[in-house]
């Protein structure tokens, strides 16, 4: 009996099961941490022991999370590991080009083809007029090792974390290449630079230059290390259980299911509750990801800086994932000519674009739209020179916003997200050098045209422009007038205050297009999404009845006063929350842990029956 018992616990603990991953937010994650660190600390002052080990339960953890794709996993730790190696001693600048461009071939596609499968083989089967069927090879190698028929061959389906830590096997191989590093010597570090479980799955992306050189530091947490650990840890759960849980299981989730059986009030109201939510549950995991950590003597980058604080487009993507941002910086923009001139590879992107957005668009007009606009930049930037530098820069900046968009998936709403970020940032560069009176002609001409659309045309969208830009206008009006009776001296509180207000609702309004690709089946994401969005924005631009407003506001009153209550969080001074963290790390042990002990019941209070999975997992 005893021993049947034990069998079963132990076949339990060590049995991938799909519908329940290892989560920061179960039990069983917190229990797995504990045996972690336990075992850690016996030999936490011997570097190398030390990694193997925690490469080893890193392996362990990703298993638990993604089950057979453990073995993807070690494919890239030993190919990359093995490419570095002899790139390092390749002294030929052609061959290492070599061995990069082969490496990074490797890397992005088998992220190309668990990714991107669907809509390649739509792509070819719509160009061609073939029937080729998505089957998942691995699953067929792996059923024909095994002699059996446990894993399935009909649908291909996304590793969790595949994007992230292809993305940082890219990053160290191209900085080998670069020598900003030379290649780490120990199998065992590398494995456990490249699949340190706290931040496999959802990030942040570690470069090795931020990290290999903590391999071998001595472990030195020190009292206030340890308790600014345990903040962040406390700190990402509260984000995540409460905020980003609670707005997405009560409303958020609901109306994005089915836009049309609520209000546009209600659709509006989702929509700014997502974007508090989006928030809450990827910097809640790397919140926790980063006091994890730090508990085991490692420190990882910084992945947000209060985003909705921005006052720009291109302020706010460099606060949000700021690890991806500098990645696509880095790896990306530069590459194309950055803000110096525009390179062979930002033409072949335009085009590559042009030819996606048509496919997904399912209209070559999209295509001959971009070609036309292509020209046309060209044409003014032979007239112009002087003007070609900002206008390649531009470009640069839109290629790297719209590849970032279909970073996150091949579908119609994640291009449109990506490409509403970059006209976001294109349009602030160009508006900052504007003159007050100006903007206010142009935002005036365009509150007008919007007007007349929204008059005439009678298409809900329009109704949403015209509104939106109205405010635009009203906010600009009343700044040139206050900077005329203060002799043209802003008011810097009311200009900051304006610009985060509007970056806020722009960022907002592109999450629509952002949550509507989420959530969904590959093979069928580009319709769903696309029909989610237009629903919700027919919806929210459609007739409203004003007078249903406050019964259906205090219908809400939990969900809307909680993204009142965590949106007030978010803007508070970065010099505050400095002071109630140290305060934090500075309590004595018994008052830390009795803190501790008070948060999770109070947390304990919002688990929902069904714990939700991180946003970013699917990425």
């Amino acid at each position: 009996m005893v021993w049947n018992v034990i069998r079963e616990f132990f076949m339990n603990l060590f049995a991938f099961d799909q519908a329940h991953p290892l989560l920061f937010t179960q039990f069983y994650f917190w229990a797995f941490f504990a045996l972690v660190f336990a075992v850690f600390s016996l030999f936490h002052s011997k570097p190398l022991l030390r990694n193997g080990y925690l490469f080893a339960c890193s392996l362990f953890f990703y298993y638990k999370t993604s089950g057979v794709f453990l073995a993807l996993l070690l494919f890239v730790i030993v190919y990359n590991f093995l490419v570095a190696k002899r790139l390092h001693k390749t002294q030929n600048e052609r061959w290492r080009s070599f061995w990069v461009v082969l490496s990074v071939v490797v890397d992005l596609g088998v992220l190309a083809y668990f990714k991107y499968a669907y809509f390649l083989v739509d792509f070819v089967n719509n160009l061609l007029g073939t029937s080729i069927q998505v089957r998942d090879v691995l699953g067929e190698l792996l059923n024909g090792l095994t002699g059996t028929s446990l894993f399935r061959v009909d649908a291909i389906i996304l590793p969790v974390g595949i994007s992230f830590f292809t993305f940082q096997a890219v990053s160290y191989i191209v900085d080998v290449k670069r020598r900003k590093i030379t290649p780490v010597e120990n199998f065992l570090d590398f494995g456990f630079y490249l699949s340190f479980f706290p931040q496999l799955v959802a990030g942040p992306i570690v470069r090795a230059v931020e990290f290999v050189e903590q391999l071998h530091k001595p472990y030195n947490v020190s009292r206030r290390w340890f308790g600014i650990g345990v903040f962040w840890i406390m700190n990402g759960l509260l984000k995540k259980l409460i905020l980003a849980d609670y707005l997405a299981v009560n409303f958020a989730d609901r109306v994005f299911e089915n836009p049309l059986m609520y209000s546009g009030f209600e659709n509006l109201s989702a929509l700014f509750c997502y974007s508090l939510q989006v928030y809450a549950d990827f910097s809640g995991y790397t919140d926790i990801a980063t006091g994890v950590a730090m508990l085991m003597g490692f420190y990882l980058p910084k992945n947000f800086n209060s985003p909705y604080k921005a006052r720009s487009t291109q302020e706010f993507w460099r606060r949000w994932h700021m690890t991806l941002s500098r990645w696509l910086r880095d790896y990306l923009y530069i590459p194309l000519g950055g803000n110096r001139n525009a390179s062979a590879g930002t033409f072949i992107i335009i085009f590559a674009i042009a030819v996606i957005g048509s496919f997904l668009s399912g209209s070559w007009w999209v295509a001959l739209g971009v070609a036309a606009l292509s020209a046309g930049i060209g044409i003014w930037a032979w007239l112009r020179p002087a003007d070609r530098k900002l206008i390649t820069t531009n470009i640069n900046s839109m290629n790297t916003m719209l590849l970032g968009g279909l970073w996150h998936g091949a579908s119609w709403n994640f291009m449109i997200w990506g490409g509403l970020n970059g006209i976001g940032m294109v349009i602030y560069k160009i508006w900052t050098k504007m003159s007050m009176w100006m903007k206010l002609l142009i935002i005036g001409a365009v509150t007008a045209l919007c007007g007349i659309f929204s008059l005439t045309l009678h298409y809900p969208v329009w109704n949403m422009f015209f509104a939106w830009t109205l405010v635009i206008l009203a906010g600009t009006l009343v700044k040139a007038l206050l900077r005329r009776l203060r002799d043209g001296k802003p008011i810097g509180w009311l200009d900051s205050a304006w610009d985060i207000f509007q970056t806020f609702v722009f960022i907002t309004f592109t999450r629509l297009f952002f949550r509507s690709g989420s959530n969904l089946d590959p093979a069928l994401a580009n319709e769903q999404a696309w029909n989610t969005a237009k629903n919700m924005v027919n919806q929210i631009g459609g007739a409203w009845d004003l007078s249903l407003v406050p019964a259906m506001a205090w219908q809400h009153r939990s969900v809307l006063l909680l993204f009142v209550v965590g949106m007030i969080i978010h803007w508070l001074p970065e010099h505050f929350k400095r002071r109630y963290r140290i305060v934090f790390s500075r309590l004595p042990l018994p008052v830390m842990a009795a803190v501790v002990v008070g948060i999770i019941v109070f947390l304990y209070q919002f688990i929902t029956a069904d714990l939700q999975s991180f946003i970013y997992f699917q990425f």
